[in-house]
């Protein structure tokens, strides 16, 4: 059913219709809205035998899913940034476990210093901790993608974030068709866990495990990655069958045919680069842009063919590795090794700061030109890092940086929260 409504409400209903049966709760900015949402239609009674349970933090909202999906019962989650850091232990265990539990990410900045609004970091810093990673372009696909994630993550055993940029997508109203119960039901099979804590069948759950073996239960978490790298463009298939529209997958060309150079990104900013690309090709400029939706497992074939035919790619990433640059950006370049193509990182939208049409078209066109350097970061206040540094230097006692930058930039510091 069409609807106009905010993006946390979309995703709320979506969990709703996949018939969770126990859902942990705990509020940070951006996700709350959607945690709320599934607490409001729970007390209202139309999810039937669900418990939604308030905890006293993210770690034990996460913990409270792992003990419950042990025991059986299809559970939900949501967290972002300090959230997500604050539940890291879990998060592993979860993975570790085998256990097919769905968490929303509303993707938000870590601090210090603080920062309630959109990046990828906090994502970024779970990317390697065995669970399934889709990223969202629109409210839509958030929506599509829950469904799946509910589907995927029970074939496989393995817990899957469905990740929305916070705010962006979260907080922001549109029409999205939120499908009807009946629907998901033919999409979605009951909950038959492929692994429980019966007293009638008793085993242990999270055994020690040493040298000996601990390598192998490594390699088969890896192996996990690699089928659902078969198995989500599959369920993708069997999703566009049932509602008829075409959302998840491993990647979204976009006018890529005869591309020179092409962009990279995950999230929203697709978006943004979409009509960028439009405009660029009405001038006559030969560029595309590739959307990733599964971050993990990295489709590193499907990005090879995306992209041999270009002669520049460029990574807008929403995250930043220190002294290093592009975390997708070193993905990418893992699936053209064995290419001379070059790979431009381009650092932007950290913490919420805009990411224009210009700016966008101004790095396009500088690697056309060969003029784009390995790593950029897009719309840089270089003058005010530049006195920072300089501070730094002259003054034994300089403070703290952040409030440095805000006093350089003619800002009052302010206050935040969680």
């Amino acid at each position: 059913m069409l609807k106009q409504t905010e993006g946390s409400q979309a995703v709320a209903e979506a969990i709703a219709l996949c018939r969770p049966e126990v859902v942990c709760a705990y509020p940070i900015t951006p996700q709350t809205h959607i945690v709320e949402g599934v607490g409001a239609l729970v007390k209202a009674g139309k999810i039937e035998n669900c418990e939604f349970i308030n905890v006293e933090s993210e770690f034990a909202a996460l913990s409270v899913a792992i003990g419950a999906s042990a025991a059986g019962a299809r559970a939900y989650t949501a967290t972002a940034s300090q959230g997500l850091l604050f539940m890291g232990e879990a998060v592993y265990n979860a993975a570790g476990l085998g256990l097919p539990i769905v968490m929303t990410i509303g993707n938000r900045a870590i601090g210090a210093p603080i920062n309630i609004w959109n990046d990828h970091t906090d994502s970024m810093s779970m990317k390697d901790s065995g669970w399934i990673q889709l990223f969202a372009e629109t409210n839509q696909e958030a929506v599509d993608l829950h469904i799946q994630a509910f589907r995927l993550a029970e074939e496989l055993s393995c817990p899957v974030m469905v990740c929305m940029d916070g705010f962006i997508l979260t907080h922001a109203y549109e029409r999205i068709d939120v499908p009807s119960q009946e629907e998901v039901d033919a999409f979605l099979p009951p909950y038959d866990p492929i692994q429980v804590l019966d007293p009638v069948e008793p085993y242990s759950i999270g055994a020690m495990v040493g040298p000996e073996a601990f390598t192998e239960v490594r390699y088969l978490a890896h192996e996990k990655q690699l089928q659902a790298l078969r198995r989500i463009p599959e369920i993708g298939a069997v999703f566009k069958d049932v509602f008829g529209r075409q959302s998840g997958g491993l990647i979204h060309s976009y006018r890529t045919e005869g591309a020179e150079t092409i962009a990279v990104a995950l999230g929203s900013v697709n978006g943004t680069i979409k009509e960028v690309i439009d405009g660029m090709r009405d001038d006559g400029a030969a560029v595309g842009s590739v959307s990733i939706c599964s971050f993990r497992p990295f489709p590193l074939d499907e990005l090879r063919a995306a992209l041999v035919g270009a002669k520049h790619v460029v990574v807008i990433e929403k995250s930043l590795a220190p002294g290093l640059g592009g975390i997708v950006a070193s993905n990418i370049r893992m699936a053209l090794r064995e290419t001379a193509v070059p790979v431009y990182t381009v650092i932007a939208g950290l913490g919420g700061r805009p990411i224009t049409m210009n700016s966008l078209r101004e790095v396009l066109e500088a690697a056309g030109n060969m003029r784009l350097p390995d790593v950029q970061f897009l719309d840089l206040d270089h003058g005010a890092v530049e006195r920072e540094i300089l501070r730094a230097k002259q003054t034994r006692r300089a403070g703290p940086t952040a409030e440095n930058i805000l006093r350089n930039l003619g800002h009052a510091a302010v206050a935040g929260n969680d």
